[in-house]
């Protein structure tokens, strides 16, 4: 890379959809991730409530369940096909390069849902910051210097709500 960052080897994280039957009440959806830089574990997030009536007669608020789990988790999807199935063509995945420059580990990707390119993944990771509030200057300096000026000043939304939590990879 023109910028003097080393290239680490290759990146894959992928996300599987499930959603519940229609029979057991209200749909509950489950997003299965598996990252190749954590090999032994399994990411899952569990989205429950939505469309439906909440307390006081609004909208039902959606609740996010998050889940880190050994590989035996897909053995344990693959037994609940009576109660969640595989939602079809929603497989998504993001590929590509893994680079190192300094603090820095920077992946740039292709994000392809069902085999076909959706969008570019630019990943940044300063690695001695915990506390993503504590780094976004950096960090925003550091991709305005290889993007240019469409590097946003704030950090992305999710982000955001969750720029002084610790972050651990």
């Amino acid at each position: 890379m023109a910028l003097g960052a080393v290239q680490t080897g290759q990146f894959l994280v992928d996300c599987e959809s499930y959603t519940s039957v229609v029979q057991l009440g209200s749909q509950k959806t489950v997003h299965v991730l598996h990252n190749s830089e954590q090999p032994a574990s399994v990411f899952s997030i569990l989205e429950s409530g939505g469309p439906g009536t909440g307390p006081g007669g609004g909208p039902a608020a959606v609740k996010n369940i998050p889940v880190v789990a050994d590989s035996l988790f897909d053995l344990l999807m693959m037994k609940m096909t009576s109660v969640y199935t595989s939602k079809k063509q929603t497989k998504v995945e993001s590929k590509g390069p893994r680079f190192e420059l300094g603090d820095f580990c920077i992946k740039l990707g292709s994000v392809s849902i069902s085999q076909n390119f959706k969008a570019v993944l630019v990943e940044v990771e300063y690695r001695p910051c915990v506390i993503p509030g504590n780094c976004w200057e950096l960090i925003k300096e550091f991709l305005q210097g290889f993007l240019g000026s469409c590097v946003t000043p704030l950090p992305p939304p999710y982000l955001q709500a969750r720029v002084n939590e610790v972050y651990t990879s």
